[in-house]
């Protein structure tokens, strides 16, 4: 029985990675042990790990999460109010699957898209 999930994602600076995280999403790490080179932390039900990668290029990383949520407008309009940009093609908007979605960039270029089910 498969019981979670925690995708790891690459990131090149773990202060700045964390800051993001922390400051703009409301993350917080998941045990007060600093890794080399790795970071966990969590937020409500999800937890995502953090690989160093530090010859990553940005314009060529992939990395990609799908974050599942309820409240979604309140969510967008928070990061919009903090002056976060939301992915130029991922604004707020009701899919035609019925999922209603955005997406962010974090400072890797990591894809994150938040959806919650209408």
């Amino acid at each position: 029985m498969f019981t979670a999930i925690h995708p790891k994602i690459p990131m090149r600076n773990k202060r700045i990675t964390r800051n993001f995280y922390f400051q703009t999403l409301g993350f917080e790490e998941v045990v007060p042990i600093d890794f080399d080179g790795y970071m966990m932390l969590k937020k409500d039900k999800i937890e995502l790990h953090f690989f160093e990668f530090r010859s990553l290029d940005p314009k060529e990383n992939y990395g990609q999460i799908y974050i599942r949520c309820s409240d979604i407008d309140r969510i967008y309009q928070k990061l919009l109010d903090q002056n976060i940009a939301i992915h130029p093609n991922g604004q707020l908007q009701k899919k035609s699957w019925g999922i209603k979605e955005f997406s962010i960039l974090d400072p890797d270029l990591n894809l994150i898209t938040f959806g919650e089910a209408h």
